[in-house]
């Protein structure tokens, strides 16, 4: 056992210690404990942890910063609406939601119905398009002070009224309604308010880059984004379900052009208003419609209802002698009348109190196509005398003149015509030429497309024909034969008749005029007329109708004072022609003029052969015929041959006959009738 040194032994050097100045140095011993160990073994356990947690962190902020890079640089994405979007709700739920500003908010936007469709010409020029913005509202609940957040957002959103804000705010218990239609920059300044309690709904705003074209035919809609008129109401579920595009048939630049010439010709001739259409005949698409005054769609809300009123389907008017054109039709496609029979316009006719006269007439018999040619009233009556009402009436209940015409506007008027009971003589003798019925003009555009594109009629439609598309189907209404009689004689009208002003050069125009003076409280009204122009073109292959129409235009110098259709439309009508053809890829044809002018001739006085006037039809006698086998020929026919059926249809059902049976009609002569019968040396038939 080793025993300890001596007290005073001197202390054993430290190992390893120097020696200074032959000093000893102090030896200590160092003792680690136990729990000294412990700590620093816990110690090194949360270092590790420590360097775990960040490496974690940083592998999280990685991603994070990954993820945004991705979604905002890389590939960024158009936000997505929440399936907990409130629905749209009716525009008497938004009017109640004003009404009570604690009613739940309504939404704009949902998760089935996102943005408005966008609405194009044929073209693809965009007619409207929805806006994104933002609906503000607040909940009351979640704020301290209302009357500084009243003041605060009236100063980023200055049409806000403070008061009506505060009061809502101080009335409302959780919800509250601010305002619709805040764009991006107002949002912005809204949220830098740093305002709590104060939210925004995702909504859109519908606008109209075009302004005043074609406004009537696109409508508009309310602040909750539902149809209101024309077409967005009449396509809302289309526009609201389906977000490809709406691709109309109306054509901007043929818009632009009719719009402009209607409205120089209105101011002009100090019209109150106009009408224009431009359709396809082949397939009754509707190229362009105008109706002034209209106004900017953006600012719909402003617009007047006389600027609202569309003329074009809408307004109902006596189309006067237009109508000509279905008078005639009738007869020939019937067989009751040829071009070659004449007609008595020299001596008025008497009905009651009432007497029908030319505009300045001729004051002598007609053939039929100077009827046409000169818009004799006299002759249009007689015509239709032979036909009589009944298959008058059946007729124009064919051509669809009896009831709303079927294009996608839901401001289409229902015809005024006479009740059944009241289709007697008198109306017989006025609708033939164009008075004592009123119908749109959409009416006469689709009624004479269909005398002049082979007798099929076809309903007008404001949706473009996709290329490739099949040809629309129609129903036929009429003999080949008789549209090209017709278009011979619509094109006469233009060459030698009252329609001379619209002939443009190799693009062999057809038409007819139509004067209508316009019905006041006591009748008719002198001086205040309904000028228009119905034309077709080209005649010998016809594409489009034109219609212009001038409502109480005022007849100045260059018109001599006359206010007539020949006057003040027909020469705008030529204008339009002239510009809009070569926008629709028609060139003038002028190289073949003179066969296609040959073709299209028809002689203003046939002269073709003697007429026998018995019991109001008008039937041909060859003059070789001897003057007693002519008197029987007409007695026969007079008691044997049946009236022709019409086809009719309706609602697109297929033709169906009309009864042949019909009572024979009074008969109306003249003493100069009977003497102009006896001088061309035939006589007749007393019935």
């Amino acid at each position: 056992m080793n025993e300890p040194p001596p007290s005073n032994a001197p202390p054993a050097p430290r190992r390893g210690a120097p020696r200074i100045g032959g000093a000893t140095p102090l030896v200590e011993n160092v003792r680690v404990t136990a729990p000294d160990l412990r700590r620093r073994a816990a110690l090194e356990q949360s270092r590790s942890r420590l360097l775990i947690a960040a490496a974690g962190f940083m592998v999280l902020f990685g991603a994070v910063v990954a993820k945004l890079a991705s979604a905002t640089i890389i590939f960024p994405m158009m936000p997505k609406l929440s399936a907990e979007v409130p629905v749209v709700p009716d525009p008497a739920a938004m009017a109640a939601a004003d009404a009570n500003p604690d009613a739940p908010m309504p939404g704009t936007l949902t998760a089935q119905h996102g943005p408005r469709a966008m609405i194009t010409d044929r073209n693809g020029e965009i007619l409207a398009i929805s806006l994104p913005t933002s609906g503000l509202y607040a909940n009351p609940k979640e704020m301290i002070d209302p009357a500084d957040v009243a003041h605060k957002l009236k100063s980023a959103l200055p049409r806000l009224d403070e008061q009506k804000v505060l009061a809502r705010l101080t009335a409302a218990k959780q919800f509250v309604y601010l305002a619709r239609q805040i764009n991006p920059r107002e949002q912005l300044a809204i949220n830098a308010l740093g305002i709590p309690g104060v939210y925004f709904q995702p909504s859109e705003r519908r606008r109209y880059p075009q302004g005043r074209v074609a406004s009537q035919v696109l409508g508009g809609v309310d602040v909750d984004n539902h149809g209101i008129a024309g077409v967005e109401r009449f396509f809302d579920d289309r526009l609201r379900d389906d977000a490809t595009p709406l691709r109309l048939s109306i054509d901007v630049r043929v818009q632009a052009v009719l719009r402009d010439e209607l409205s120089k010709s209105m101011e002009e001739f100090t019209a109150i208003g106009g009408c224009g259409i431009v359709m396809d005949v082949r397939t009754g698409e509707v190229i362009a419609m105008v109706s002034l005054p209209d106004y900017d769609a953006n600012k719909a809300a402003q617009a007047t209802p006389e600027e609202r009123f569309n003329r074009a389907v809408t307004g109902m008017y006596e189309p006067g002698s237009t109508f000509k054109l279905q008078t005639a039709s009738m007869a020939l496609d019937s067989g009751i009348a040829n071009l070659w029979n004449e007609y008595d316009a020299a001596n008025p006719i008497h009905i009651g109190r009432f007497t029908i006269t030319d505009f300045e007439g001729k004051h002598r018999f007609l053939y039929l196509p100077e009827v046409l040619a000169y818009s004799s009233n006299l002759g249009a009556a007689h015509i239709a005398q032979s036909v009589g009402p009944e298959r008058q009436r059946a007729w124009l209940s064919n051509m669809g003149m009896l009831e709303r015409i079927g294009v996608e506007l839901p401001e289409t008027g229902r015809p005024i015509f006479p009740s059944v009971a009241n289709w007697k003589e008198a109306a017989n003798l006025t609708i033939g030429f164009g008075h004592g019925i009123a119908v749109s003009p959409l009416h006469v555009v689709r009624g004479t497309a269909t005398l002049a594109n082979g007798g099929v009629l076809l309903r007008p439609t404001l949706l473009a024909q996709d290329p490739g598309a099949p040809p629309r189907v129609g129903v036929r209404v009429m003999q080949q034969q008789t549209s090209d009689t017709i278009r011979k004689l619509m094109r006469l009208v233009v060459t030698d008749g009252y329609g001379k002003p619209a002939d443009i050069p190799g693009y062999y125009v057809g038409g007819k005029t139509g004067t209508a003076e316009k019905v006041g409280g006591h009748g008719y009204k002198k001086h205040t007329n309904v000028s228009a122009f119905m034309s077709v073109f080209p005649m010998n292959a016809p594409h489009y109708a034109v219609y212009f129409m001038l409502d109480e235009p005022h007849g100045n110098k260059a018109t001599g004072g006359y206010s007539t259709a020949g006057a003040v439309s027909a020469p705008a009508a030529g204008r339009v022609i002239a510009k809009i053809a070569p926008m629709l890829g028609l060139l003038p044809d002028i190289a073949d003029m003179p066969q296609l002018t040959a073709a299209l001739s028809v002689p203003m006085q046939p002269g073709h052969g003697y007429v026998s006037r018995w019991n109001g039809p008008l039937d041909f006698v060859p003059p070789s015929t001897p003057l007693a086998s002519a008197t029987a020929a007409v007695a026969a026919t007079a008691s044997s041959s049946p009236v022709p059926t019409l086809r009719q249809a309706k609602h697109g059902r297929g033709p169906e006959p009309v009864p042949a049976s019909m009572p024979p009609q009074p008969v109306m002569r003249t003493p100069e009738q009977m003497r102009h019968e006896a001088s061309l040396g035939t006589q007749v038939a007393a019935h």
